[in-house]
């Protein structure tokens, strides 16, 4: 049998962090990083591996999220913020580094824990996002957007016009998330489209539409994508959103300057010592990484790199979970071996 996933909290004065873990609580320590509009369980097939292996594997609820705190401002959910969170995670649990692993806008956190505070940091891995060193945002993000399938003047934005579209629109875009939450989430949570295949976002259409889904004053009743999501899991996404609403998970977008700021103040330039990994997705059309220059500035930033391509959409870890942990888990055999489990569960 699979060790269980357990559910904890962690309380400071400034943060509460609701996370589940997996795996001896003396196993190498890995933390799973996730991004808009997930969850802790967004992680739960990469939780159950690595507690098997005999990892102490642990998945936050991000601050905005879940039953973590609910800040109230936008400033409050700049990169800065939430790698404090993590430091204060892994002091909580008695920890001075751990294994970092990220997915959408939890890859910013975890690399600014890499360039920030690298002591912390055993090894880091990014899924979709790549490492910005001068911090991610869309004034980072636009000088490489490929124009030739986003021209300026259609697409000044390229693919990130829809970060323009919070900036610009931010209670809209709440409010449409907020109309219909059950279909928000059924909506977004979808592999790629095969007729997608040229590598075209539909995101770089949503401030041209004036909203996401077309314009639409609500998310459309899709059926739910059961290759990525069971009934179950669509119901405790759906109801930690309805619970604490969209302001926290879009508030991420609001602090573009700020995240640039901070990025600018990381030793060496923000540049990466430690084993790097990255994982590219062949069909995550806004973070397309393979054949465009948007994980440029990340080879040049990281001594340790390494890349593996997975044919997948940007819900890497939840759409095939078993390549993803095949990745991570050679990486870390590879270049972290030190942190490998002395034993496998029940081998003493």
């Amino acid at each position: 049998m699979p060790p269980p996933i357990t559910e904890h909290v962690a309380r400071s004065p400034r943060h509460t962090t609701f996370y589940l873990a997996c795996g001896p609580q003396d196993g190498p320590l890995i933390v799973f990083v996730h991004g808009w509009p997930e969850l802790s369980i967004s992680w739960r097939h990469q939780l159950a591996a690595f507690g098997a292996l005999g990892f102490r594997a642990v998945a936050p609820d991000m601050r905005g999220y879940g039953r973590s705190t609910v800040h109230p401002r936008h400033e409050d959910y700049a990169i800065e913020q939430s790698t404090a969170d993590m430091v204060e995670l892994i002091d909580a649990l008695g920890r001075e580094r751990a294994i970092w692993v990220g997915h959408d806008w939890g890859t910013p956190v975890v690399w600014a824990l890499a360039a920030h505070h690298a002591p912390r940091c055993l090894g880091v891995a990014g899924l979709c996002v790549p490492y910005m060193p001068d911090g991610f945002a869309p004034d980072t993000l636009i000088p490489l957007v490929d124009r030739e399938r986003y021209p300026a003047d259609q697409y000044p934005a390229g693919q990130w016009e829809y970060q323009r579209f919070y900036e610009e629109n931010f209670e809209r875009a709440v409010a449409t998330f907020e109309a219909d939450v059950p279909a928000t989430v059924k909506a977004l949570f979808r592999r790629p489209d095969p007729r997608g295949a040229s590598g075209f976002s539909r995101l770089a259409n949503v401030r041209r539409d004036g909203g996401w889904f077309g314009g639409a004053a609500r998310a459309p009743d899709l059926p739910r994508d059961h290759t990525l999501l069971t009934e179950e899991d669509l119901t405790r996404y759906a109801s930690a959103l309805q619970a604490n609403g969209f302001f926290g998970p879009d508030a991420w977008y609001m602090n573009g300057a700020a995240n640039i700021a901070h990025a600018r103040r990381a030793p060496d330039g923000g540049r990466l010592s430690m084993p790097v990994l990255f994982l590219h997705g062949l069909h995550d059309a806004t973070c397309l990484t393979v054949g465009t220059r948007l994980a440029d500035p990340m080879r040049a930033h990281c001594a340790d790199l390494h890349e593996i391509t997975l044919p997948t959409g940007h819900w890497m870890a939840q759409e095939l979970p078993e390549q993803v942990n095949a990745g991570l888990a050679g990486w870390i055999a590879r270049r972290l071996p030190q942190a490998w489990p002395c034993a496998l569960p029940g081998q003493g």
